[in-house]
């Protein structure tokens, strides 16, 4: 275990045990989690509502079913939090937009599987830019929210909020989703594990319920563990979601805990996919990162891809999934949406049929030539950000070593890629930079194996651990 007298250092898994044995009380647990709020999250803004008064009541039946000797739910009594795109009922969910603000009457799925299968202690919602639209969290309604490493950088988007708010231990863990990369970034920024689960593994009530290309749910966690648990919570089947994956059952708690042995596993590495230019500090902490790898008996190969080619067919897809979801506001409240929303519903009006029925069909031509690598490769290793996390008050990096970016698309493409072609992903923490920032290892499985990409990823965390690295704001409190 870790430091009795902070328990916000506690993985979910410790603190989950510390309640079920005894040691600590959720009410104990809970109350760390909203002091530390209170501590910090003035200085990042990554919880924007917090509902301590249902915590508490949560953990005081938490504490309760426990004396009682109930049988207790995987996460009895743990707190964390749920972005603020995610709805839940009778607590405000802004989708970080003043045209979308609302208190839901009725849970999402995921929300509504973390209540009723883990048995936490919700503590809050967390900052989201308008509608999750872009890879830096901030909104016209709470603002913007820093990076716990560096409070003038941004965390990341569009879960920036729920990784700033795992970074400081204001909650155990936190669901997110990921459109083109919005868990898998923040993650990196913040030094955290963040998984982006195949296409389907986690029902949603998406209004694109027929689109492959959908937000997908996830988990932000300080561990791969905690990570394959919370998804054990979230996954599985609903009719609410005729797309929902029906393969189980899956055990993915024990794929990240049991035999994690990866010799001989054959690694195929792409510094870049020649989508976008990596920063020199990336590219070296990433090739360092891989040393583990080889120390474990892996066989590591760079691979000559390009996938130049799926920032377009991307883009224009992702655009007229956001188009559809302002279409009725939008150009009316312009000025209450998102530039970057706006922009994207623009540049849909301006494409035919054709052009649309050409980028799903580059699409096809994508998933195939990934599916072909994993012929030859067992997992695809890159870095998850071609930079670390960059200044607020933009929405992408304009020059990336050295190189111009036209569009926020091509700063996404090494993450973006693989939410057009729906295969499970996850990035860990490939090291700091001498600036102190982290830097983030992004590992992708084959189509639907999540288990590999959670066992892949439990023995690196095993050979390079990360759980003892805290923002200086968070060891300033010790």
């Amino acid at each position: 275990m870790t430091d009795r007298n902070d328990l916000c250092s506690w993985s979910a898994q410790e603190l989950a045990a510390g309640i079920r044995g005894k040691l600590i009380s959720s009410r104990e647990a809970t109350e760390a989690a909203l002091a530390r709020i209170e501590q910090l999250n003035p200085g990042i803004n990554a919880v924007v509502t917090v509902t301590a008064e249902l915590a508490r009541e949560q953990a005081k039946a938490a504490d309760e079913a426990v004396a009682r000797g109930d049988d207790l739910r995987p996460l009895h009594g743990v707190p964390y939090t749920l972005k603020d795109l995610t709805a839940t009922a009778g607590i405000r969910t802004s989708m970080g937009s003043k045209v979308f603000d609302g208190v839901p009457t009725r849970d999402d799925i995921v929300a509504e599987r973390l209540r009723e299968r883990g048995g936490g202690v919700l503590i809050g919602k967390t900052n989201t830019p308008d509608n999750g639209c872009k890879g830096v969290t901030d909104n016209m309604i709470f603002g913007a929210t820093g990076n716990p490493w560096d409070t003038g950088r941004t965390p990341g988007g569009s879960s920036g909020g729920a990784a700033a708010a795992v970074a400081t231990g204001m909650g155990a863990f936190a669901e997110g989703s990921d459109f083109a990369g919005s868990i898998r970034i923040p993650a990196a920024f913040c030094g955290l594990v963040g998984l982006k689960p195949s296409v389907g593994r986690i029902a949603a009530e998406d209004p694109m319920l027929w689109h492959p290309i959908r937000n997908c749910h996830g988990p932000i966690a300080r561990t791969v563990a905690d990570a394959a648990l919370a998804l054990q919570l979230m996954a599985g089947p609903d009719p609410r979601d005729p797309v929902s994956l029906a393969d189980g059952p899956h055990d993915f708690l024990a794929a990240a805990t049991g035999d994690l042995s990866i010799r001989g596993l054959r690694v195929g590495y792409s510094p870049n996919l020649n989508v976008v230019p990596v920063e020199a500090a990336v590219r070296t902490l990433c090739l360092e990162a891989l040393t583990a790898f080889e120390s474990l008996g892996a066989e590591i190969s760079e691979i000559d891809v390009d996938f130049r080619d799926s920032i377009g067919p991307y883009g224009l897809i992702n655009a007229y999934l956001r188009a559809a979801l302002i279409d009725d506001v939008y150009p009316e409240r312009k000025d209450e949406i998102d530039p970057l929303m706006g922009l994207r519903a623009d540049l849909a009006a301006k494409a035919t049929a054709t052009q649309v029925g050409l980028a799903e069909k580059a699409q096809s031509a994508i998933y195939h030539r990934v599916r072909r690598l994993f012929e030859q490769y067992d997992v695809i290793v890159t870095p998850t950000t071609p930079v670390p996390a960059f200044p607020l008050g933009i929405n992408y990096p304009a020059i990336i070593d050295g190189v111009a970016i036209n569009s926020p698309f091509e700063q996404l493409g090494l993450t973006s890629v693989f939410n057009l072609t729906g295969h499970p992903a996850i990035s860990v923490p490939a090291g700091w930079t001498d600036a102190g920032l982290p830097v983030g290892l992004q590992i992708v499985g084959p189509w639907r194996d999540d288990e590999r990409v959670l066992k892949v990823a439990a023995a690196y965390e095993q050979a390079r651990p990360w759980r003892h690295r805290w923002p200086a704001m968070v060891e300033a409190l010790a």
